[in-house]
């Protein structure tokens, strides 16, 4: 393995690893965290962790390392930025050059986020000789399937218990400590075909998904409208693909359609996606849904690590999407995203981020890490 000598060096080493996230079209063969999951795994060791690989999914496993400590009974405190990226389609750069030029290292994952990765292990470079005294013992985890189902981050907060959570996300250093939930709700209307000249003889689907679909755009996103989150704003609601028939002189005998939901703590009670949903089957009683839900975040800001953050320069913010902080919360941890980089950044055709950036990410953990 090539030993970096620098952050932007060990940043350049992760993002030429490919390691796109399988679902829907890659844009590459490169698929899958097992190389990367493997790379991390050595370097870890490199610095003292006792470091294992746990499989998630067939082939994609999270690297999990725990560094010595001199006495047992320390809050734990993880580290956990994901391994995987979005796909490379219609990228104008190299994906996996890891190209530096303009002040700038180019490619997937530079941004979202390989920056904050990188950050985040040369601080513990940095440091390790003295974590172990530190008053938290301390865990790294590079987590599988953040981009598509956060199988990751759900498989490791059930495995293990943690007092504390940051979660890599390039936020501009700034703390997240609360985000909205999300569900991508996938409705489906069936019917009977039929001739359109005689259309009282069939059944049409497309029409109930459009009555489904227009309480959505009416009742629903007016109630969603009326709450507002002193951080967050308010939720929002939108109606993504809507697919349906085959033929225009054919009576349509299914409807796709998938909405967007994005909704605020306060409105994440017991039963409020149910509810939802009994709402929109009112409408059509036979609407299938398919949902999975992603829980809001929405740690306590006065928590004291958040305000040893703050002591770093993290301003406590919220963000209008999800990361895998909420699995961890949703269990009972206290959990925050931040790393450096711009989300702005993220998923875009040519990703990058400011060496500056990076170089200010190794100083702020290494900073923060020296306070515990």
């Amino acid at each position: 393995m090539t030993e970096p000598q620098n952050a932007v060096e060990l940043l350049q080493e992760l993002i030429r690893i490919p390691s796109v996230n399988p679902e829907g079209d890659p844009g590459t063969e490169g698929t899958g965290e097992a190389r990367i999951a493997e790379w991390l795994a050595g370097f870890l060791r490199g610095l003292g962790a006792h470091t294992e690989l746990r499989e998630v999914l067939p082939g994609r496993p999270n690297v999990v390392a725990r560094f010595p400590s001199d006495r047992p009974g320390k809050p734990r405190l993880l580290l956990a930025p994901h391994t995987d990226t979005v796909s490379v389609v219609g990228m104008t750069i190299p994906p996996f050059a890891a190209d530096l030029r303009d002040g700038r290292v180019w490619g997937r994952g530079a941004s979202d986020t390989k920056g904050s990765m990188a950050a985040m292990l040369w601080a513990l470079r940095a440091m390790r000789e003295r974590l172990p005294a530190l008053g938290h013992e301390i865990w790294f985890a590079g987590l599988a399937s953040e981009e598509a189902g956060q199988h990751g981050s759900k498989a490791l907060a059930r495995e293990e218990a943690f007092d504390f959570v940051i979660v890599g996300e390039p936020t501009g250093l700034d703390v997240v400590h609360t985000h909205k939930g999300c569900a991508f709700l996938q409705l489906r209307t069936t019917g009977r075909a039929g001739h359109a000249a005689r259309p009282e003889l069939g059944e049409n689907a497309i029409a109930k998904m459009l009555d489904v679909l227009a309480f959505v755009r009416g009742e629903l996103a007016r109630e969603f409208a009326a709450i507002h989150d002193p951080v967050l704003g308010s939720p929002t609601i939108s109606i993504g693909t809507i697919r349906g028939g085959s033929k225009t002189n054919i009576i349509p005998d299914a409807c796709e359609a998938s909405v967007d939901m994005r909704f605020v703590p306060a409105q994440f009670a017991p039963g409020f996606v149910e509810k939802i949903i009994a709402r929109l089957r009112a409408i059509c009683p036979d609407l299938a849904v398919d949902l999975s839900p992603a829980p809001p975040l929405a740690t306590d800001p006065a928590h004291p690590l958040i305000a040893k953050l703050g002591e770093c320069g993290a301003r406590p913010v919220g963000a209008p999407w999800f990361c895998d902080a909420c699995f961890f919360a949703a269990r009972g941890t206290p959990a925050v995203a931040l790393g450096p980089g711009s989300i702005a950044q993220a998923h875009t055709r040519d990703e990058f981020i400011e060496v500056a950036d990076l170089e200010e990410g190794v100083e702020f953990f290494t900073n923060f890490l020296g306070r515990l």
